[in-house]
């Protein structure tokens, strides 16, 4: 198009059912341009490519779901007695010491560690990199070894032009949707470029004409925070792949943001991919998007819908794991902690819901209607909030930061059955350090999300932070996370519990995927987030990755490893 499509805004009005949250509006966007890539081989060639949970019949009366009476303490203070899970491989992903076909990567802190999962690969982001990885079964002999990278992960968008191909940023995120057997790489961009002009396609002949790659400043936190004040806006940048290769060719998208897209958190829902960002650190003011799923899948011209919320903590929306579908139409649900860190409120007794329900024919029908609070045990942020000197380490005065004020990725939506699962993790200020605030809530039969069982995972004196939790075909609950003290080098470890076992119980011996070997002295910023995956081949094995420090290592190192709970 010859100028950047305008957005067509229509107001609506909400009734804030608690915290002084305000909508200020919905927008309804066309991408700007759309595309199908070349396989990613053709893009930047690599060498040695070688071809007790009870189903039940009905859903749970909320007179049922009350975990009163039956959980009377909600911080574990104890191990767990069963089998630790089993960790079935693990491997280094990118970071310090990686090499793979295409070299090295100079990386930056945060890792913003990124991961997921398909039949037959591992495909990792980190920071401004990417990679992919076999994975052991039908075409693999073996898990972990490096296929394609690292290599910058705007390369998905080579030949697409504009700023996702021109701005390789942080923060992108990989997905694989197991709903239509496809990968999603969602990327957004830190710097106003200009409007394009060049024309929407349906399709690219050949690859565009490569360009160079913006290079960031030194400061890169910096120029993060403090976007330029060029003409132009920032963008969201959208490849999903056409087929379970994750070589390829990608359907790209590209959707202009007027407000600076920060920590995106894409998930998968039948009607759409949804994303959280943030207009950044220093406003209370978040974003709500959702693209048409159905259309992009196919490489169609869709659209895209926004709200706007201020007054607000950061938010995230569930993502759906394994093939059961949520009932036809259902909204998707998005949760956040209560507080507001800028406000120096660090404490609250609430977590937050909204149900976003999108109308891709008639966009004034889309809501978001919240937030709803669901009473849960006080909690406080972790080390009062993200960016603070929290979690100490051996032979060094930094401390790490804990990321304490949000709802961490991902946010598990499971459908057993026609029991429907959402599970969440935070992390919080313990009796004696930090821990692991997870909960598990479940949806009645009039669609309103209530609390099923909590607990802190404290069982010691060292601290466990920065979780990602994931809940299997069966309804176990597997929960990675970060590990350290003043003692202990910080490393990555993982717990969990059956379906059977008592509420509120991590149950199973904590499992180490990786101890650390040295102390991170050159920043207090850690991954800002873990991530765990499900395996689609068996539903059950839950891949999980995180940083640690090898001995001498200049910067950090990362984990992949694969667990099950259960045979």
């Amino acid at each position: 198009m010859k100028n950047l499509l305008l957005a067509s805004f229509l107001l609506l009005t909400i009734t804030c059912m608690a915290q002084n949250t305000s909508l200020k509006s919905i927008g309804n966007y066309e991408p700007v341009r759309f595309d199908t890539s070349e396989p990613l081989t053709s893009i930047y060639k690599a060498t040695n490519l070688t071809s007790g949970f009870a189903t039940s019949n009905s859903l749970v009366n909320s007179s049922e779901i009350g975990v009163e009476s039956k959980q009377n303490f909600v911080e574990q203070s104890f191990h767990g007695s069963q089998n630790s899970p089993t960790l079935v491989t693990s491997f280094d992903g990118i970071g310090w010491g990686f090499n793979g076909p295409h070299g090295a990567a100079t990386l930056r802190n945060p890792s913003d560690n990124s991961l997921a999962v398909g039949p037959n690969h591992v495909v990792q982001t980190v920071n401004t990199r990417m990679a992919i990885f076999t994975k052991k079964g039908e075409k693999y002999d073996t898990s972990g070894e490096v296929l394609y990278g690292p290599v910058n992960t705007n390369n998905v968008f080579k030949g697409f032009g504009g700023p996702c191909e021109r701005i390789n940023n942080g923060d992108a995120v990989v997905r694989y949707d197991q709903l239509a057997d496809r990968w999603l790489i969602v990327m957004p961009t830190f710097r106003r470029m200009q409007s394009r002009t060049d024309t929407i396609a349906t399709r690219l002949d050949q690859p565009g004409k490569a360009v160079k790659l913006y290079e960031p400043s030194s400061n890169y936190e910096e120029e993060r925070q403090q976007p330029t004040e060029l003409d132009g806006t920032f963008c969201m940048c959208y490849a999903i792949s056409t087929s379970s290769d994750p070589f390829g060719p990608y359907y790209r998208y590209e959707f202009k943001r007027d407000l600076f897209p920060d920590y995106p958190r894409p998930a998968v829902w039948p009607d759409g991919y949804y994303t959280t960002t943030s207009t950044g650190d220093h406003v209370n003011e978040r974003h709500a998007y959702v693209v048409d799923r159905e259309k992009m899948l196919k490489g169609e011209k869709a659209t895209e819908q926004s709200f706007i919320l201020q007054d607000i903590n950061f938010v995230i929306n569930a993502d759906l794991d394994g093939k059961q579908l949520p009932p036809p139409g259902a909204p998707n649900i998005m949760l956040g902690t209560g507080g507001t860190q800028l406000e120096g409120i660090l404490e609250d007794d609430g977590i937050y819901v909204w149900k976003y329900h999108v109308d891709w024919e008639n966009p004034s029908n889309t809501t978001l209607d919240g937030p709803e609070k669901i009473q849960v045990e006080p909690y406080s942020y972790l080390c009062g909030g993200q960016l603070t000197s929290c979690v100490p380490q051996p032979g060094t005065d930094v401390r790490l930061d804990s990321q304490g004020d949000k709802i961490m990725s991902r946010l598990i939506y499971r459908r057993i059955g026609k029991t429907e699962s959402i599970v969440a993790v935070h992390s919080v200020n313990t009796a004696t350090s930090g821990g692991v605030r997870w909960y598990e809530f479940r949806l009645d039969k009039n669609r309103d999300v209530k609390l099923y069982q909590q607990s802190t995972f404290a069982p010691d004196a060292s601290y466990r932070w920065m979780a990602s939790p994931a809940m299997d075909a069966k309804g176990n609950i597997g929960i990675g996370y970060s590990f350290g003290s003043a003692t202990e080098f910080p490393g990555q470890r993982f717990a969990g519990r059956l379906s059977g076992d008592k509420l509120g119980v991590l149950t199973m011996k904590e499992a180490v995927l990786v101890d650390g070997e040295d102390s991170q002295k050159n920043t207090l910023r850690w991954e800002d987030y873990t991530q765990t995956a499900m395996d689609p081949s068996d539903d059950m094995t839950i891949w999980y990755v995180g940083d640690y420090f090898k001995k001498g290592g200049e910067n950090y190192s990362t984990k992949i490893g694969a667990f099950k709970l259960e045979n």
